[in-house]
Formats: structure tokens, C-alpha cells, sequence
């Protein structure tokens, strides 16, 4: 006497099994016997087992590659001037950063957003993590006394050279502001950073002078 006990099914054949011939090859003529359809549900169950195994793996791969691909996109910044860079002017009421007899970079040190740790704050410098397309802000603004002049010119550099810039050079007015946006194309390694020109000035509440950046997306390297 054997048991048949046939997977997926709740079932339990007991009694003498034979495996004739017929059991095996004659399906539309006689009904199939209990020890035929086990064997081939066992092997459809180990089947069924090895795909899902396979599926699982190749899941946990993609998982893997999606995970690598969007941290990329974790890439953004935004830093402003700290209003104590402004010492006195001799012999007028402003307090500025500036004037430098040489080009300065900005260290624009307070920093309120920094997702991939790509701006460096000592510096004033962002340095991109992966190639791709990022887009840059920044604001220059000034205000001087009834008697002074606004006069100052900023530039967004990239690896040293010259990407765009701001300007204001007048006695019309005591206080104004400029934003300038760019989208670059940046390799890994390449570095953004702004210069205050020589012989310029930035006056009073400096924490309005902001710079800002993102990766709009990466080049994905296959």
C-alpha cells in the first residue's frame, strides 16, 4: 500500500498504486492516475520555486540599481553671505565686504540646504559629485548711505572661468539687487564658486547676497 500525495491539492490517495501505461498516455480515455499527475506537479512546483528564486534575485538587483541611480539626484544646495563678513568703511557709516585689490570668491558660509555634501561652505565652492546637467541661482544685493555708491560686480566662475555675472555701478539709487540663473553642464569633479571683482563692494545685510544649485539630472553611464 502507498500514499499519493498530490502538491498544491489537499488531498491524500490511499491504496495500492500502479503506473501503467495508460496511466501516463491515454489522459482522454481513462482518468489520469494519483502517482502521473504527482510527478508532474512536483516538477511544476520546483519550477514555479527556481522562477520565483530567479525573479527574487533579479528584484534585489534592480532594487540595487534604482537605489544607486536616485541618490544622484540628491544633489542640492543653498548658502547666504553671514552679515558679520561687513567691517566699516573708513570714513563713511557702511559696512561692507569689500573692497579687495584682487578678485575674491564669496564664502557664502551659512549654509541652510546641502543634500549630497557637495558645497563646501569654508570655501564657497560646490563640486559636482556625477556628470550631468545642474542649474545655479545666486543674488547680489547692496545698500549704501544717501552720499555712496553702489558699485559692485559678481561672477559665477566654473573650474576658473567665467560663466555669468551681475553688476551695479551708480549713484541713482541706495540699495538694489540682481539673480542670475544658469544651467551647466558639469563633469565629476568640475567646481562652481562666485568672485566679488576687485575694487567692488558688497554693503549691508549681506545674508540677502544667496547661492544656490541642483542637479536637474545625471548622465547615467551604463
Amino acid at each position: 500500500m502507498k500514499t499519493c500525495f498530490v502538491p498544491f491539492l489537499p488531498v491524500q490517495v490511499k491504496g495500492s498504486l500502479t503506473c501503467n501505461k495508460w496511466d501516463c498516455n491515454c489522459t482522454f480515455k481513462y482518468q489520469r492516475s494519483c502517482c502521473c499527475a504527482t510527478s508532474e506537479l512536483y516538477k511544476t512546483e520546483e519550477d514555479t520555486f527556481l522562477r520565483i528564486h530567479h525573479l527574487y534575485a533579479d528584484i534585489m538587483t534592480l532594487n540595487f540599481r534604482v537605489n544607486a541611480f536616485t541618490e544622484s539626484f540628491k544633489v542640492a544646495f543653498k548658502a547666504s553671505m553671514d552679515p558679520n563678513l561687513a567691517v566699516a568703511i573708513p570714513g563713511s557709516t557702511e559696512r561692507c565686504f569689500g573692497p579687495f585689490n584682487t578678485d575674491v570668491p564669496i564664502p557664502y558660509s551659512s549654509v541652510s540646504l546641502n543634500d549630497g555634501n557637495g558645497y563646501n561652505p569654508s570655501l564657497g565652492i560646490f563640486t559636482a559629485s556625477c556628470p550631468g546637467v545642474y542649474m545655479f541661482s545666486f543674488t547680489a544685493y547692496s545698500a549704501v548711505d544717501s552720499t555712496g555708491r553702489l558699485y559692485h560686480k559678481v561672477q559665477l566662475m566654473k573650474n576658473g572661468q567665467l560663466a555669468v555675472s551681475v553688476l551695479e555701478n551708480n549713484r541713482e539709487d541706495n540699495e538694489d539687487s540682481a539673480t542670475q540663473v544658469v544651467t551647466l553642464e558639469m563633469q565629476r569633479g568640475d567646481q562652481v564658486y562666485l568672485q566679488l571683482i576687485s575694487g567692488r563692494k558688497l554693503c549691508t545685510s549681506l545674508n540677502y547676497n544667496i547661492f544656490t544649485g541642483y542637479i536637474v539630472y545625471p548622465y547615467v553611464q551604463e
